[in-house]
């Protein structure tokens, strides 16, 4: 689908209306499903209301910004009114709000087109429920278009939407955004509210834009948050990017994957930019600890549903709740300090770097979603893991393609707060890749 700043464009200049652009994307979707099954509910009334909505009002020239009669999909995790909310789950422990979720409300508030909610992995903790299934690649069907945000990542990925809004508590936006060649942002931690949406971490959760390019992504967070990202664009040229070496050489790393990532670097390296080895110190312990903080809290949080019908989950939701349980206070608390030393390692490098550079994930999409390891030995969520521990500002960018012709990742991290500067870094990166 066509980027924001062009619809936008045709909207106020006599091109295609929301109406238009809308009724499109609503049969796209259709036509698309079930082969993708990225879609949860498709909301072809109350979407082709709001886009008549924002005809009228923008023939009238009360105009709302950016997203205005943009068609946009949400995850299944964040409340929208009226609409049932599934939760990748069996049906009973589906959700009828009343309310909009702050991020539902944030979108509206613009005058965005909710076109559809989107299908995830149950209670995006991993895993499909076996009566949803996984969510199926754009570029091949028979692969996963990764957890847990995939039916948004898909549904951009096939352009039946230019953005979508999705949820990342430990890689779930942007492990999905590099297996489907799309742009994939987590924010800093608490850069956007999570009022209304179902919880899997407290302390590790975020949700943030899924887009086919950096400038889109940046729209969507702007609102998402709540205040503009202006762009201040990045030089190449002296840039100072720290290669995370022990991400860049880890065994999970695929000889397709270090190709490609060391080419972007010598295309980074020949327009300016200085890359700078960098030692994470104690890398390996970053998932295990991340685990051990994620487990008992998602537990805490669904200790209800557990209770209520745990026959009704998929096995791997309801084994890693049961292990939750288990998880001694002392070993959370040891968890928690090293999120602490890790923070201020994280601080301490960037004084010498401007963003960190890494794979996202270090291989191409899977036919399926890989399990989670409760000790953190997930090779998946080895790049990302990371910034949600750290609550890093985080970006996954497209980085070339496998021999096989399925999309790769870059992965660039910035320091905490640093959410506009590092989408500057991430359009400047863009442009050099492209």
């Amino acid at each position: 689908m066509t980027g924001i700043a062009a619809l936008a464009r045709g909207y106020r200049t006599g091109g295609p209306s929301p109406l238009d652009v809308v009724a499109a994307a609503l049969a796209r979707i259709a036509a698309d499903e079930p082969r993708l099954n990225a879609v949860s509910t498709l909301l072809h009334v109350s979407a082709m209301a709001e886009a008549a909505r924002a005809a009228r009002e923008l023939a009238a020239g009360q105009d709302r910004g950016p997203l205005h009669g943009i068609p946009v999909a949400v995850k299944d995790l964040f409340a929208v009114a009226g609409v049932p909310t599934k939760f990748g789950a069996d049906p009973v422990f589906h959700g009828n709000p009343q309310t909009d979720s702050a991020v539902v409300a944030r979108l509206r508030a613009v005058g965005a087109v909710i076109v559809a909610t989107s299908q995830m992995l149950e209670f995006a903790y991993g895993a499909a429920h076996p009566s949803v299934g996984q969510t199926n690649n754009p570029h091949d069907p028979a692969r996963t278009s990764g957890g847990s945000s995939g039916g948004s990542a898909a549904l951009v990925a096939a352009g039946h939407v230019p953005v979508a809004v999705g949820s990342d508590t430990g890689g779930s936006i942007r492990i999905p955004a590099a297996y489907c060649g799309i742009v994939g942002m987590k924010p800093s931690f608490g850069q956007v509210s999570l009022a209304g949406a179902l919880p899997l971490s407290w302390t590790l959760d975020h949700a943030g834009p899924l887009a086919s390019n950096v400038a889109d992504a940046r729209t969507l967070l702007g609102v998402l948050s709540g205040a503009a990202l202006p762009a201040h664009p990045a030089k190449l040229a002296g840039l100072r990017l720290g290669v995370i070496a022990a991400h860049r050489d880890d065994d999970s790393v695929t000889p397709d994957m270090r190709r490609q990532f060391d080419a972007a670097c010598a295309r980074l390296e020949a327009r300016g930019a200085r890359l700078i080895d960098v030692a994470l110190p104690h890398v390996e312990q970053i998932s295990a600890a991340l685990m051990l903080i994620l487990l008992p809290e998602a537990t805490a949080i669904h200790a209800r549903r557990l209770a209520r019908a745990p026959e009704r989950m998929a096995e791997a939701t309801r084994l890693q709740l049961d292990a939750g349980a288990l998880v001694p206070a002392a070993a959370q608390v040891r968890a928690r300090q090293f999120r602490t030393r890790l923070c201020a390692a994280f601080a301490a490098i960037f004084t010498d770097v401007d963003a960190l550079l890494s794979p996202t994930v270090g291989f191409e999409a899977p036919h399926e979603d890989p399990p989670i390891e409760q000790d953190g030995g997930s090779s998946e969520m080895l790049c990302t893991a990371p910034a949600n521990l750290a609550g890093l500002p985080a970006i996954s960018l497209p980085c070339g393609t496998s021999a096989s012709g399925l999309p790769l990742g870059l992965h660039l991290t910035g320091p905490a707060g640093a959410d506009a500067r590092l989408l500057d870094i991430a359009e400047a990166v863009e442009a050099a890749l492209r």
